[in-house]
């Protein structure tokens, strides 16, 4: 879909960008774009280091439900 973008369509959506928001917000706009993917690799990061250890169950265990004889 994508594929096809050349320099006069990305000058063309540069223009409409700043004809809709207009010089002095796109600093701030572009700023917080920036910290929010910053906040979001953080979180991908927290998340790989936070992987559950697999339990593994041995032959000497009782189960809780039978009564012991």
């Amino acid at each position: 879909m994508f594929r096809n973008i050349g320099w006069p369509e990305l000058v063309l959506i540069a223009i409409v960008v700043l004809l809709l928001f207009g010089g002095r917000k796109i600093p701030e706009i572009m700023r917080s774009l920036g910290s929010g993917i910053k906040e979001f690799k953080k979180g991908m990061h927290e998340g790989e280091e936070e992987k559950p250890v697999p339990q593994v169950k041995t032959g000497s265990e009782k189960p809780s439900d039978q009564k012991p004889q």
